[in-house]
């Protein structure tokens, strides 16, 4: 569901064991990139969530926004779902120039697309019969059973990687770590939501403040 996620441990794991230094453009090129197939991901969680427990129409809603952001990989990398993006030492293309644009437009939209789910959602009945209280889960068990990303912090568990053991250039952006209180499935639907912005949130400062420069370090063979 988010193989560049997957893709930017990896090679950031090759990376520190050969002690590469991977050019600043890269990093902020990876992060962009990570963070969009975050939010892809998250929507598919909330789409698929609606199907099952409420209806379509949040469904749809959900994977049209996913949509524009496959056309965003397919646009950089040629691929729109296993994409194929980041190298040991960089990645394997920089941003062609219409990406820009797009993903400004669609970071502009997202908030009030973003809301459109929730107007459909958060406040139905069906779905809050369904979601509270359903399928608690404490901190404490959460920690036990292993649990980890948006699950862990829906259970009241205040970790995020990213801010806490930050790799990449994480440490260099401004972003909040939803966590919340009952660890249901309603808890575990909200962080979803509460991620998708704060992950819009680094995308814009990346790009704010995206360097000049090389896409790949001199990798030895």
């Amino acid at each position: 569901l988010a193989p560049l996620i997957y893709e930017h441990g990896y090679v950031g794991m090759v990376e520190r064991m050969m002690g590469l230094e991977v050019p600043e453009r890269a990093e902020y090129l990876r992060v962009i990139m990570a963070e969009l197939s975050r939010i892809a991901s998250h929507l598919i969680f909330a789409g698929t969530m609606a199907i099952d427990l409420a209806g379509t129409t949040a469904w749809f809603y959900a994977y049209r926004e996913r949509e524009k952001i496959l056309d965003l990989f397919e646009m950089v990398a040629g691929q729109r779902m296993t994409t194929n993006y980041m190298r040991i030492g960089g990645v394997a293309h920089d941003l062609p120039d219409e990406f820009f644009p797009a993903i400004r437009r669609f970071l502009a939209e997202f908030p009030e697309k973003i809301n459109e789910i929730h107007e459909l959602l958060t406040g139905n009945e069906i779905f809050i019969a369904r979601t509270r209280g359903i399928g608690a889960l404490s901190g404490e068990k959460a920690l036990a059973y292993g649990v980890t990303g948006p699950n862990l912090r829906a259970s009241g568990v205040d970790y995020d990687v990213r801010r806490y053991e930050p790799y990449s250039i994480y440490d260099r952006f401004d972003f909040e770590v939803p966590v919340g209180r009952q660890g249901d499935s309603f808890d575990r639907y909200i962080m979803r939501f509460a991620e998708m912005l704060e992950s819009r949130k680094i995308i814009l400062q990346a790009l704010d403040s995206l360097p000049e420069g090389p896409i790949m370090a001199k990798v030895p063979k």
